[in-house]
C-alpha cells in the first residue's frame, strides 16, 4: 500500500509525487499517456522560474527523472475510479489494475477542445498552439489566427496583437461572447481583423507545414484561405474529472471546486492543477497546486 498514489504525471502530479517524496512518504504515479502534460505541446517554454528556455519536453523528462531519482514508483494506466474505503483508497485502472493508498492526490489535468480537422494533432506545437503567455514570442512580427470569440480567446488575442504583426480573430458564432471591455482592448489595435459567422474547413499546409487555414462564410458560403504563421486555438478546455465526481465537487463547468488548500469533500482525497477551479493556469501554479496537496495529504497521514 502507498502512502499516497498521484492521479496524473503532469507538473502539478510530479510536483505533488516529488514534495511526497521529500516528506518521507511512498508515492505511486500513474499516467494515462505521457508524463508531463500539456506542457510537452511547447517546443520552446521560456516562462518557468530559473531556466532561460527549455522544451516542454525537456522539462517533463528532467522533473520525470527527479521523482524516479526519489524514488516514485509510476504506473502508465489509464484511471477510471477511485473507491473510497475510508482510511485506504482502491485507484482502479481501464487496463483492470487496482491499486491501494492511504491518501490520493488528482491532478487530472484538462484538454484542449479542439477543431477536430484532419492532421490536426500532428500540427500541435508545430503551428497550432494553446498558449500566448507561452507561444506569442515565437510569432514576434508575424502573422497568426485566432480560434474562437469568447474571454480566452479575446485575452489570448489581446497578448498576441502587441507582438505580432497581424492577428486575425475566427469565431463560427455570428457575434463575439467576450466582455465588452475585452473587445475594446482588443480591437483599438489597428492590427486585428476578425471574422465572424466564420467555419474553419481545413488547414492549409505547404511543405509541410502550416501556412493558414481554408475558411467559409456561414451566410454567404464565400470560401478562402487566411494565410497566417500560426494558429491559437481558444475554444474552450475540457475538465476530465467526471470519474471523481462523487468525492469531489464539481463546478458548473465540470472543475474541481476545491479552495487553494487543494481539499476535498472526501478526508484524504485531494485535487491539483488545471482540473481545479482557478483564474490562472500556468505551470507555475500547477506546480504550487501540487505542493499545497501534496504537503495536505501528508499533514493528514500524520
Amino acid at each position: 500500500m502507498y502512502d499516497i498514489i498521484v492521479v496524473g504525471g503532469g507538473p502539478a502530479g510530479m510536483t505533488a509525487a516529488l514534495y511526497g517524496l521529500r516528506n518521507g512518504k511512498s508515492v505511486l504515479v500513474i499516467e494515462k499517456a505521457g508524463f508531463g502534460g500539456q506542457i510537452t505541446f511547447s517546443p520552446r517554454v521560456e516562462n518557468i522560474p530559473g531556466f532561460g528556455m527549455i522544451s516542454g519536453n525537456e522539462f517533463a523528462d528532467r522533473f520525470m527523472e527527479q521523482i524516479l531519482a526519489q524514488g516514485a514508483d509510476v504506473e502508465l494506466e489509464e484511471v477510471c475510479g477511485i473507491e473510497d474505503r475510508g482510511d485506504v483508497k482502491i485507484v482502479k485502472t481501464r487496463e483492470g489494475s487496482e491499486f491501494e493508498g492511504r491518501t490520493a492526490v488528482i491532478a487530472a489535468g484538462v484538454k484542449h477542445r479542439m477543431l477536430g480537422l484532419e492532421g490536426e494533432e500532428a500540427l500541435v506545437g508545430e503551428g497550432i498552439s494553446f498558449c500566448a503567455v507561452c507561444d506569442g514570442d515565437f510569432y514576434k512580427g508575424r502573422t497568426v489566427a485566432v480560434a474562437g470569440g469568447g474571454n480566452s480567446a479575446f485575452v489570448e488575442a489581446v497578448l498576441l496583437a502587441e507582438k505580432c504583426e497581424k492577428v486575425i480573430m475566427l469565431q463560427d458564432m455570428p457575434y463575439y461572447t467576450a466582455d465588452r471591455k475585452l473587445q475594446e482592448d482588443l480591437f483599438r489595435h489597428d492590427n486585428v481583423e476578425g471574422h465572424c459567422d466564420t467555419r474553419i474547413l481545413s488547414y492549409f499546409i505547404e511543405s509541410g507545414e502550416l501556412r493558414g487555414v481554408n475558411i467559409e462564410n456561414k451566410v454567404t458560403g464565400e470560401k478562402q484561405t487566411v494565410r497566417c504563421d500560426g494558429l491559437f486555438v481558444a475554444i474552450g478546455l475540457i475538465p476530465e474529472n467526471k470519474p471523481y465526481e462523487a468525492l469531489a465537487e464539481l463546478n458548473e463547468y465540470g472543475y474541481f471546486a476545491s479552495g487553494e488548500d487543494c481539499r476535498t469533500k472526501t478526508p484524504g482525497i485531494f485535487v491539483a492543477g488545471d482540473c481545479r477551479s482557478k483564474k490562472i493556469r500556468q505551470v507555475t501554479t500547477a506546480c504550487a497546486d501540487g505542493a499545497i496537496a501534496a504537503l495536505a495529504a501528508c499533514e493528514y497521514l500524520r
